[in-house]
């Protein structure tokens, strides 16, 4: 117990230093030029001038694209990186805000956070190095090969329906304002507050609209055992432009993620680092 106890202490030590939680709010800046490029992205898909993908691999494309953008993903690269590292100490040791079933349930979610920012900085990297790759041809390949083995469908069809879920969580997240006691909200000046809200509001109600698309789409992936209808976020904001005022609703969503990618700006200053 000694060795576990020790282990914990030095974990929350480098949790709740200060190196690390600069570059945590680093990582949100970047986080939010994820969003902003995302939404850029959406947009002109709703438009029908999409250069790149409507992905996380074309968003950092198109920063890379910008002045600075080598250096600018070097940042985000890293910023994410430590995010993925905050999560993962936050599983171990972290969220001692809350007891019982909603730690069990915080640390979880922050496991998935882990995953979430690692890959994206795997992916930034990948831009770095020169050699991206895209999301939409991953996501399509490992849909692929999953339904490649005879119980296939039926992982595709719950890993949709997990999505899915994650969609309508986030939405549900957004809406009662759930996010909000994340922020040192008494640090913010009431307009500053309001407007936080507000985008925050917005942006989690978008990004739960795209991941229950991106969900539907993977249960369809399933029921036709055509993996090309499984293409993640750009597969779901080109599916959305499809529809009756798809171009509307597109422009919505993207509107959302924009919101997002400002609302990560109000976090790098106001997030609560440990929880």
């Amino acid at each position: 117990m000694t060795v576990v106890n020790s282990a914990r202490r030095g974990a929350w030590r480098t949790m709740t230093s200060g190196p690390l939680e600069v570059l945590i709010r680093t990582g949100f800046v970047g986080y939010g030029l994820l969003h902003l490029a995302v939404g850029w992205l959406a947009v002109e898909i709703a438009v029908g001038h999409a250069r790149q993908e409507g992905s996380q691999s074309g968003a950092f494309r198109t920063l890379a694209g910008q002045p600075f953008g080598r250096f600018l993903l070097i940042v985000v690269t890293v910023g994410l990186a430590a995010m993925a590292l905050w999560q993962l100490l936050l599983a171990a040791v972290g969220h001692r805000d809350v007891r019982g079933e909603a730690r069990t349930f915080e640390r979880v979610a922050s496991v998935s956070r882990t995953v979430v920012y690692a890959v994206l900085a795997w992916t930034s990297g990948r831009v770095i190095a020169g050699s991206p790759t895209s999301s939409a041809e991953q996501q399509q390949q490992a849909t692929a090969g999953v339904l490649a083995h005879p119980a296939g469908r039926w992982l595709v069809a719950l890993s949709g329906l997990a999505v899915a879920a994650i969609g309508i969580g986030m939405l549900v997240y957004g809406v009662k304002r759930q996010f909000e006691k994340k922020l040192m909200t008494g640090r913010m000046r009431r307009n500053t507050r309001t407007m936080a809200v507000r985008l925050g509001q917005a942006g989690y109600i978008a990004k739960g609209v795209a991941f229950a698309i991106v969900g539907l789409l993977l249960l369809d992936a399933a029921a036709t055992l055509d993996p090309g209808k499984s293409r993640g976020l750009d597969a779901a904001l080109r599916t959305l432009v499809t529809q009756p005022f798809g171009v509307f609703l597109l422009i919505l969503v993207a509107v959302g993620f924009l919101a997002f990618g400002i609302y990560c700006f109000f976090q790098a200053r106001y997030r609560k680092v440990t929880d």
